[in-house]
C-alpha cells in the first residue's frame, strides 16, 4: 500500500537529533518521521511527528530532499526544522502502534562519527549533505579515501 512519509532533520551544535528504537530484536537510529495523515499537508505531518515522536515543537527551515521509496509504496520528504535553542527534546511516542507497542527508546544528539555507517547513508539520502557544514565534511571524507 503506497504511503508517502514526512522526517525532520533537526541540527544542534552540528549534531542531528535522532530518535532510537527497539524493534524486531535490533535497535537502530532514525530522524522523527512517519506517515502523512489524510487532509495534512507535508509540512503539518512533519511537525507533528517531531511533536509526537521527540515532544519539541519547531518550525520548517526548508525541504532538503525527496527520496522514493523502492516498488513504488511513496515517497518520504525531508525538511530542515528549526527548535526552539532552550528546547530539550525527550522520548515520546508513535500513536499509531498502542501503548503496548512503543518502539521509541530514547533520544540522542549525535555527530557524523558517532552515528553507525547504514544509519548515515539513510541521512545522506535524506538531504544531510545539503546542509553546510555536512557537505563539508562529505567533502573531507572523500579526500581523504581518494589520497
Amino acid at each position: 500500500m503506497r504511503r508517502d512519509r514526512v522526517q525532520a532533520i533537526v541540527i544542534r551544535d552540528n549534531k542531528v537529533l535522532l530518535v532510537k528504537h527497539r524493534m524486531r530484536g535490533r535497535e537502530f537510529f532514525c530522524v522523527p518521521g512517519g506517515g502523512i495523515e489524510d487532509g495534512e499537508t507535508m509540512e503539518e505531518a512533519v511537525l507533528r511527528e517531531l511533536k509526537e515522536e521527540a515532544c519539541v515543537d519547531g518550525e520548517i527551515v526548508r525541504k532538503l530532499s525527496i527520496q522514493f521509496k523502492p516498488r513504488d509504496m511513496g515517497e518520504v520528504h525531508s525538511y530542515l526544522i528549526r527548535i526552539p535553542k532552550d528546547a530539550t527534546p525527550f522520548p515520546g511516542i508513535d500513536p499509531e502502534l498502542g501503548e503496548d507497542k512503543q518502539t521509541i527508546i530514547g533520544i540522542e544528539w549525535l555527530g557524523l562519527e558517532e552515528i553507525g555507517d547504514v544509519d548515515r547513508a539513510y541521512l545522506w539520502a535524506a538531504g544531510l549533505n545539503r546542509i553546510d557544514y555536512f557537505h563539508e565534511a562529505l567533502l573531507e571524507m572523500e579526500n581523504k579515501l581518494y589520497k
